[in-house]
């Protein structure tokens, strides 16, 4: 991550400061101003939008969400305004996922919120590079894999694999009735039936990509590690976990003679981020391009409207690109 992305913790602590005084100011004794003016519910604010999904599918009626990524925002670019970094220490919870947003990641530790979920802790985190599945060595995970911030290059996109979303589910869902036990039954309901309909996509991935005439797939952004993962696929990512990195010269080489030799017919890239690579790599090798999204956000772009659908239209671009069967 650019380090010029990145808050000072002086600043964040007297943007913090600032933004609690000036909430406080505007603080009334209705009952509206008692209940934070959100009707009652538990105030969520979440980090970006697979956080997001997780709150509103597990909180149903009895949450207000607010997201700190605003749709079409690349989440790893994100600097967060004081107005948004004062607004945390008014929240009842918070749910993030360290690793992925610097800037997120020192405001929240400034915020103070007793209810602070890190779906970071929720599963196990796996150290991955630009190419996952394949054992080309680890000169190329050194060299453009990306720390963003969590134990030592670690990948945090765990929502992308639905196994391990629904296990950040299930703690996500435990916090939640903590947090609010008078609606604990409704949160326990949502998040089983969240869980139940995530089980049904990882069985649409394992049945969809069973059987395929390549399992290799290049990707700009290499955040597919843990789907490459479960369902077999070898990934190979141009740049590391960063979707802003560019790739060396040499990596472009290799990944040109990876194309030839797994028969690789597509080039991914994403819709938040830059498509340049991806079709510089296309063009000298001949391949056609298409979207993987990271599902890091959810615009007019978005091949769907929420997480499942997104994931299936993956799904299906990625069935046409291995060639399934």
């Amino acid at each position: 991550m650019n380090a010029r992305r990145l808050i000072p913790a002086t600043a964040l602590a007297g943007a913090v400061a600032l933004g609690l005084v000036s909430l406080s100011a505007c603080t009334d004794t209705s009952d509206a101003a008692a209940d934070g003016g959100k009707g009652g519910k538990l105030d969520v604010v979440a980090s970006f939008y697979p956080m997001q999904y997780l709150a509103e599918q597990i909180g149903g009626g009895h949450v207000a969400v607010e997201t700190l990524t605003k749709p079409g925002v690349e989440p790893h670019d994100l600097e967060l305004k004081p107005k948004q970094i004062g607004a945390l220490g008014e929240a009842d919870v918070i749910l993030y996922l360290k690793g992925i947003q610097p800037a997120v990641d020192e405001a929240i530790a400034q915020a103070g919120v007793k209810d602070t979920i890190d779906a970071a802790t929720l599963t196990k985190l796996e150290a991955h590079g630009t190419e996952v599945g394949h054992d080309h060595g680890d000169e190329h995970a050194e060299e453009e894999g990306h720390d963003h911030g969590s134990e030592a290059g670690a990948d945090p996109h765990v929502w992308l694999d639905p196994v391990k979303y629904a296990e950040v589910a299930k703690g996500v869902g435990s916090a939640f009735e903590k947090a609010d036990p008078d609606h604990a039954a409704d949160y326990e309901k949502n998040t089983d039936a969240l869980v139940k309909k995530l089980g049904a996509l990882n069985t649409e991935f394992e049945t969809g990509l069973k059987n395929t005439a390549t399992r290799t797939f290049i990707t700009t952004h290499s955040a597919f590690g843990y789907l490459a993962e479960r369902y077999h696929l070898d990934q190979e990512g141009i740049s590391g976990l960063d979707p802003e990195s560019e790739p060396s010269p040499a990596r472009m080489k290799e990944l040109q003679e990876i194309a030839a030799k797994d028969k690789v017919s597509t080039v991914f890239f994403e819709t938040l981020a830059s498509d340049r690579t991806a079709k510089t790599l296309a063009g000298d090798t001949g391949l056609k391009t298409d979207v993987l999204d990271p599902l890091e956000g959810i615009t007019d772009k978005s091949r769907g409207s929420d997480y499942v659908e997104v994931m299936r239209s993956n799904l299906t671009a990625l069935k046409k690109a291995l060639g399934a069967k």
